[in-house]
């Protein structure tokens, strides 16, 4: 259903009540005729200290996810969005494709863009073979990570995952150690260089990164709002976050 100031389109937004980053980001690529509404999927402990803590904090965030995605059809959206990134990758391939067809199934059928899938759509945009990845994740996170790409038919030359303590610590991460994190994994023959973790702010580092750089460096928020429009034929090409919104 669209409303008088989303005339394109209304999106569900699916985040953890953790995530303080993604609806700032979000909302600073917004477009004419687009709005963006909530629903945070309640997460009562949110230390990431180790990789068991972690799977701790997705099992829980998996078993909140229903009612976030009741509350926000109340809005009676359009699409989902989902803004958290590590579930999505979780069971490499398959298990990505297992979680749209379970959101499938909370939304009652609602067309779904996930990080996983939005970045599986950047990898054939650009074309990337070699890949660098940067995470907020334990190692735990990062093998998921590492899994679906490989599945999809990418080589991961390096991932670094900043271990970071607890889901609302990802967004205390300064741009300085994005830049420096994302340098880490780069090299020559790596044609892109690509980042998980929806809290984490990194969507103005990239794109500057990649003009210095001379080749893409994608923001995982970045990516799931350029999915999200592409997919609700949104063509609308915005400046400031990189090349993938300014010319796909």
């Amino acid at each position: 259903m669209v409303g008088i100031l989303a005339n394109r389109g209304q999106f569900g937004l699916i985040l953890p009540s953790t995530n303080t980053s993604v609806e700032a980001e979000f909302n600073r690529m917004l477009v004419p005729g687009v709005s963006w509404h909530s629903g945070r999927i309640f997460s009562a402990n949110p230390d990431l200290s180790s990789s068991e803590k972690m799977e701790a904090f997705l099992v829980e965030l998996r078993g909140e996810m229903q009612r976030a995605v009741e509350s926000v059809l109340h809005a009676k959206v359009d699409y989902l969005t989902m803004g958290m990134s590590a579930e999505t990758f979780w069971g490499g391939e398959s298990g990505a494709q297992e979680f749209v067809d379970f959101m499938g199934q909370l939304s009652g059928g609602l067309g779904i863009t996930t990080g996983a899938a939005a970045c599986g759509a950047v990898i054939k945009t650009y074309s990337a073979k070699k890949i660098g990845i940067i995470t907020p994740y334990q190692p735990v996170g990062d093998q998921q990570v590492v899994d679906f790409f490989t599945q999809i038919g990418c080589e991961v030359h390096a991932i670094h995952g900043m271990k970071c303590a607890s889901a609302t610590s990802i967004s205390e991460v300064s741009p300085e150690e994005v830049r420096a994190a994302f340098l880490k994994v780069d090299a020559p023959d790596v044609d892109l260089l690509i980042q998980a973790g929806t809290n984490l702010l990194a969507g103005q580092v990239a794109a500057k990164l990649e003009v210095e750089l001379g080749k893409p460096v994608i923001a995982i928020n970045t990516a799931t709002v350029w999915h999200t429009y592409r997919s609700n034929g949104i063509k609308d090409q915005i400046k400031g976050w990189g090349s993938l919104l300014e010319k796909h």
